[in-house]
């Protein structure tokens, strides 16, 4: 999916978060948002999902402006884990078949199997570690059948070993020209296979720069 972000600014009352944030992704390219706490990392996400209003001709998927837009399909999201009630006893088979409207087919099948998830199917959330847990969460984006998948700090709470898995599935997804944004507080994560990075400062100002060239803060 072609992403085209042209002067988004957003301001909470008088405090202004982004402004004159500009940036175009091709299909497939691999984006990584880079900034501290209150930068405006989780609003932006909040933008591309239309649960903040932003004006028209600011924010374009596949050339179509984002508020023209009145279901989306083909984006996959992955939140942060904190925005889940581990409370509520649910299984791993029960979110993600709440997440396919469709009965269980093929394609159901090859993205249970490709995610490993099968050891794990039938076990409440609740029992799970981070990185398995937030390998049943990008189940449930690839579900959608995304061709934009956007992730907040997928690695906080995962473990070393779930944090190399999550990079491996990652590039995975980016050979099958899945367009990727990722909000990380770590700008080593994916940092071999991301191909621009968007760093956010307090003040609202930002770098969007291409992999590799120096000076990627701001």
């Amino acid at each position: 999916m072609r992403v085209k972000v042209n002067n988004l600014t957003f301001a909470y009352t008088q405090k202004l978060v982004l402004h004159n944030v500009s940036f175009s992704l091709k299909s497939g390219d691999f984006l990584t948002v880079h900034g501290k706490n209150g930068t405006g990392k989780t609003t932006l996400i909040k933008c591309f999902l239309k649960l903040l209003e932003v004006e028209n001709d600011m924010i374009y998927l596949d050339d179509v402006d984002i508020n023209k837009i009145r279901r989306f399909r083909n984006i996959g999201y992955v939140p942060q884990k904190n925005e889940f009630n581990y409370e509520f006893p649910i299984t791993v088979s029960e979110i993600l078949s709440c997440a396919y409207i469709k009965k269980r087919d093929s394609f159901y099948t090859q993205v249970i199997n490709s995610m490993d998830i099968n050891s794990i199917y039938n076990e409440n959330i609740n029992n799970l570690s981070g990185g398995q847990i937030q390998r049943v969460f990008i189940t449930r984006a690839l579900l959608n059948k995304p061709k934009l998948l956007i992730l907040d700090e997928p690695t906080v709470g995962v473990d070393n070993e779930n944090v190399k898995a999550l990079h491996d599935i990652l590039a995975r997804l980016k050979e099958e020209s899945i367009t990727i944004i990722l909000v990380s507080h770590d700008m080593d994560f994916c940092s071999d296979i991301t191909d621009y990075y968007l760093v956010l400062n307090e003040l609202g100002e930002y770098v969007f720069k291409k992999a590799g060239e120096e000076n990627v803060s701001c």
